[in-house]
């Protein structure tokens, strides 16, 4: 991955940039929670405390499927990136979806802790409380890094995986998110959490998206009202200063679990070759890529890229005895 120094020589550029967005007519304060439940947690949204950490969730479908399906955003995004994927699957399988701590309506982690080890206690517990011995866990980008760990630590608890542009191997991105180079460098992090252009937003979406005209102006809504939820901006700080990329690499080696990779062909923040990493560190897993959508295809084309994956999930109910 570029070396933070990279992302330093981009400060005076982006200074100037928020100048030109004119501070005053950018102020954005922090949200409380209250605020924004009504809008982005109609049912069958719920919270449950998990161990003080309030989380957001939505579990739909049958009760009775045994092994049901969990999915996890990536940074900055929410469970909503999942609602065109949990629309197809929900008629015939249990999906659950959720805020990560620091993201979405759940908020900041009461401890601080955006570690990846973090991150993976949170999961399992959260199965724990759900009672959920047994899971196929998807997971896009953040999410998807995360869900490979837990296979990894707990590989009794995952019967499969689909990883969706996933993070785990060290890389350098074609193109980063300004809302994420902005919460990397030290002191303009603190003033974007006071001040948020729309227009960031906007960039920042359109920069995922390998069609950016794909980008509705109620998806960056969605995005940029989230990102005020109280704590959040400060959250997203706090996980890029305790990031380690490609730290746990070595780990994808001893997965077994069976493995749907996914990657748009247009990522330009993780690049498809690391897709290509992963099919091959990961015995007897399939790599499909997309080569028209970015970095968030479950999002950006959410029938294209389900299809795959009902496919998959049909496999895998064939492997039973």
């Amino acid at each position: 991955m570029r070396k933070i120094g990279e992302w330093l020589l981009r400060g005076l550029g982006v200074l100037m940039l928020l100048g030109a967005f004119g501070l005053a007519a950018t102020k954005a304060p922090d949200r409380p929670l209250e605020s924004l439940v009504a809008r982005w947690a109609p049912p069958p949204s719920d919270f449950i405390d998990l161990g003080g950490q309030l989380v957001h969730i939505r579990d739909e479908g049958p009760r009775g499927d045994t092994v049901p399906i969990v999915l996890i955003h990536g940074t900055s995004a929410s469970l909503h990136t999942w609602e065109g994927w949990v629309a197809g699957l929900r008629k015939d399988r249990r999906v659950i979806s959720f805020d990560l701590p620091g993201f979405g309506l759940t908020g900041p982690a009461a401890d601080g802790d955006y570690s990846d080890p973090a991150y993976v206690a949170f999961v399992e517990k959260l199965l724990q409380e759900l009672q959920l011995p047994r899971v196929v866990l998807a997971g896009n980008s953040l999410g998807g890094q995360i869900a490979w760990q837990m296979a990894a630590a707990h590989p009794e608890r995952v019967a499969a995986l689909i990883l969706v542009d996933a993070g785990g191997y060290d890389f350098s991105p074609d193109s980063v998110p300004l809302g994420f180079t902005l919460a990397r460098i030290p002191g303009l992090n603190r003033l974007v959490r006071h001040v948020l252009p729309r227009s960031l937003i906007d960039r920042s979406v359109k920069n995922v998206y390998g069609d950016p005209t794909k980008v509705t102006p109620e998806l960056v809504e969605r995005y940029f009202e989230l990102t005020l939820r109280e704590g959040n901006r400060e959250a997203l700080s706090q996980r890029f200063a305790q990031m380690r990329p490609g730290e746990s690499a070595a780990q994808i080696k001893t997965l077994r679990q069976p493995t749907l990779i996914l990657w748009g062909g247009r990522d330009r923040l993780i690049p498809p070759a690391n897709g290509t990493a992963f099919a091959q560190d990961i015995p007897g897993s399939r790599l499909l890529v997309f080569p028209e959508l970015g970095h968030v295809p479950q999002e950006e084309a959410p029938a294209v890229t389900l299809a795959p994956v009902q496919e998959f999930l049909h496999s895998l109910a064939d492997r039973q005895p």
